[in-house]
């Protein structure tokens, strides 16, 4: 005894392979799907801006605790902004305890924040 195939099982084989391209299309285009090596980037990513996010406050603090921090302040605004983290850099503040080097992104936003304070929020 064989088993009946229906006539049109190719047809519903073929629209289910379409279907799941159109799925698959769809959800790495608009629905916010991404690979495994694309979401370890993202979160690579996260966790770096996240330290940076928390380091530089620390930096701005021991930046502004030397005693003339508003001649150093007026010195930074005066260099290139190209330059400030390498300013902050070569002055230890963005080197954390522990490390033998300063960290460029830290001294970057240490920089950034020194020559544009945050407005307090009203």
């Amino acid at each position: 005894m064989a088993i009946a195939i229906p006539k049109n099982a190719s047809s519903y084989f073929w629209a289910a392979v379409g279907g799941a391209v159109v799925c698959a299309l769809v959800g790495f285009t608009w629905g916010g799907w991404v690979t495994g090596g694309s979401a370890q980037k993202q979160a690579t990513t996260q966790a770096r801006d996240a330290v940076v996010t928390a380091l530089a406050p620390i930096c701005v603090e021991r930046f502004n605790a030397q005693s003339d921090a508003a001649a150093k302040v007026v010195e930074l605004a005066k260099a290139s902004s190209w330059d400030r983290g390498n300013v902050i850099g070569r002055s230890g503040y963005a080197t954390m305890p522990g490390a033998k080097d300063f960290d460029s992104d830290v001294a970057r936003a240490c920089a950034e924040l020194l020559a544009n304070p945050p407005k307090p929020k009203a």
